[in-house]
């Protein structure tokens, strides 16, 4: 993957893995564009930063999406790469009388139908250019879930499943797709996660990351050493085991 002179623009720019991803990919000398809905943490990532720049998306309003996509390939007709990073994970209760379906629906819309959406409306564009690449972040919940955070881990686990049939879809184009595979790391994402031990260190997922990122032929799925274990669980045949562990262990 070329690391350097390429637009990019990062959905979930404003904390957590798509702020470090976005001010580590500037440094090496991109143009970088973080979106979300909230300005002013967008605003914290790219202050002092010349060459980022705001904009602000929610990505589970589907007109919103398409206003977004014009005025970006309006703005920056060099952009070529694409990081579906934004989504949301929370815990969901199937004991309840009644279930409760929203965070379950807000999930889906937000990390499925978010993606998708934006994909759709940036692909034409990503497709006329010399070298494209859509980086969608999955989890390595997609491969073993957590069963107290079940729509999260279905959102990513149809992600990954999507990413696969767009790779072959787009074959013969110059668009590449890519898959980022995050384990459990120190952020925002869920109450208490970025305090927890058993998370991986943001700073320390970011490095390895970039590591694989740099590699010329950067590999279809992008998982650090923490991930592959979720990843690989069901081929090695310790799905089972992998999976009870996970629960059990679950401190949410």
């Amino acid at each position: 993957m070329k690391t350097t002179g390429n637009t990019i623009l990062i959905t979930g720019g404003g904390s957590g893995i798509g702020r470090e991803l976005a001010r580590e990919l500037h440094a090496l000398g991109n143009t970088v564009i973080v979106a979300g809905r909230t300005s002013a943490s967008l605003n914290e990532t790219i202050k002092d930063r010349d060459g980022m720049h705001a904009r602000t998306l929610d990505v589970t309003n589907a007109e919103d999406i398409a206003r977004f996509a014009a005025e970006l390939v309006k703005d920056f007709p060099a952009l070529n790469t694409l990081f579906n990073n934004a989504g949301i994970m929370a815990k969901e209760d199937w004991l309840a009388d009644p279930v409760d379906l929203t965070i379950t629906e807000n999930t889906i819309t937000t990390n499925v139908l978010g993606p998708m959406r934006l994909t759709a409306a940036l692909i034409t564009h990503l497709r006329a250019q010399p070298v494209a690449r859509v980086v969608n972040v999955t989890s390595g919940l997609a491969f073993v879930p957590l069963a107290h955070t079940p729509a999260y881990s279905a959102s990513k686990a149809a992600m990954h499943a999507w990413t696969q049939s767009l790779r072959y879809l787009l074959q013969d184009t110059n668009v590449e797709m890519i898959e980022l595979a995050p384990p459990g790391v120190r952020t925002d994402l869920t109450p208490g996660q970025s305090t927890r031990e058993v998370y991986m260190p943001l700073k320390d997922f970011i490095a390895e990351t970039m590591e694989s990122f740099s590699i010329e032929d950067t590999p279809d799925e992008v998982a650090v050493e923490r991930a592959k274990m979720l990843r690989s669980a069901e081929r090695e045949g310790r799905f089972d085991q992998t999976f009870k562990m996970l629960n059990d262990s679950y401190q949410g």
